[in-house]
Order: structure tokens, then sequence, then C-alpha cells
């Protein structure tokens, strides 16, 4: 009978053969594939790919080291500066220090006058009277211009684009402080600010020659000139 064949053609992978029962032959392995899944796999592995190339593109910022963590607290501070009242030590008391505080440039008496009369036919009383005092001063006047604020820039896109030059895609975010105290010896006699509370823009940038931009710029110059 062909019973004992039978149950060893259909003995399970794994488990034991009848002794003395011949050698069961298996049929030839199927392979189950679908039309397009090698594809669709080969499209997810690459996304994985540029996913993670794309933590590997440049990443920067600058920060100017203040008492402040935005423009409105600096601006808020600012604006307790009273002019003709407020001492040198009370300003240094709000964050201000014309001498201790970094990122701070010293103006000059004829660019104070440059930037604060910049038009000779202004007549002096129509001046803040802060200014007119510092005129007046004349070289006793000092100016002082203070640079506060944080950036940070992040480029996103294609890796492999960014790499080779051919697209760049620059996010940058922070904010900037530009605050402007006058003096005359201890005294604040005139301040002002100015700058960005938020700084949020994209910078794009789009080099039809990739990696030979530059060379191409450089003899397009030479062209020309």
């Amino acid at each position: 009978m062909s019973l004992p064949m039978f149950a060893a053609a259909g003995t399970e992978p794994g488990c034991p053969r009848p002794a003395g029962s011949p050698q069961a032959t298996r049929p030839p392995a199927v392979k189950l594939t679908t039309p397009g899944l090698a594809a669709r796999a080969a499209v997810a592995l690459l996304g994985l790919g540029l996913t993670a190339c794309a933590a590997l593109l440049p990443r920067g910022g600058s920060d100017q080291p203040s008492p402040f963590d935005s423009f409105d607290a600096a601006r808020l501070a600012l604006e307790r500066v009273v002019p003709m009242r407020t001492s040198l030590a009370e300003l240094k008391a709000l964050g201000f220090d014309p001498y201790a505080s970094k990122n701070v440039t010293l103006i000059p008496y004829p660019a104070i006058v440059a930037r604060l009369a910049p038009h000779p036919g202004v007549p002096l009383e129509s001046l803040d009277a802060g200014v007119r005092e510092c005129i007046a001063a004349q070289s006793a006047c000092r100016a002082y211009a203070f640079q506060l604020g944080e950036q940070s820039r992040r480029r996103a896109g294609s890796f492999w684009l960014d790499l080779l030059n051919f697209s760049r895609t620059t996010y940058v975010t922070g904010w900037r402080f530009d605050g402007l105290v006058v003096m005359r010896g201890e005294l604040v006699l005139f301040r002002n600010y100015g700058g960005e509370a938020r700084i949020d823009r994209v910078e794009h940038q789009v080099n039809p020659l990739g990696p030979l931009q530059g060379a191409g710029d450089q003899i397009g110059n030479r062209l020309l000139n």
C-alpha cells in the first residue's frame, strides 16, 4: 500500500520520519513576490537614507553675550533709562555697562553729531534736549552702541543637492537689539534703540552648475572685465 509513502510525504518539516520509509522529496520552493514590491522597498530605504543624511547638513549660529535673552527684555531695560537723570551706576545696574559689557562700540563726538543731527539745516532747538547738550559738550560727549542678540542658521532640504552645491536652503532665526546711549561724564543725555525683535527668514540659493558654479563665476567675471 502507498500509505507509508503518503505519511512520509505528509510529515511536517522538522518531524521525525518513520524508520524505513523512503526519502520524501520536497516540492520546489515557491518564491512569493509581488510586482513592484522590490521597487517600493528600494524607495522606502532611499527615503530613510535621505532622512538620515539630512542630519548631516551644516548648522551654525552666532551669540552676542548679554544679560538679556530676548529683544523685549533688552528694550524694557533700556526704556527704564531716563535721559538727564540716569547715572552711569544706574545704567550698569540695568545691564548696560559701557566698559564691562561685550559687543559695545565707542562712538566719537564727530560721528555722534553725524548720527544724531545729520542735516545741518535743522535748527538746533528742534533737536532733542539730550542731543543739544551733547553738541554743546563737544568732545566731552561720548556715545556707546550696544549690539546684542543671537542668531541660528540651519540648512535643510536635499542632502545631495546641498553637498554638490546645486541647491541650498537655510533657515535663519533669532533676534537683534541695537541700543544707543549718549553720555556726558557719568550722566545719560540721550538713549534710543532699534533692531529686529524676531528674525525668521528663509534663504534660497540655486547654482545651475553645481560644484562648478564657482569656476563658472570666475570665468564670467574674467570675460566681462
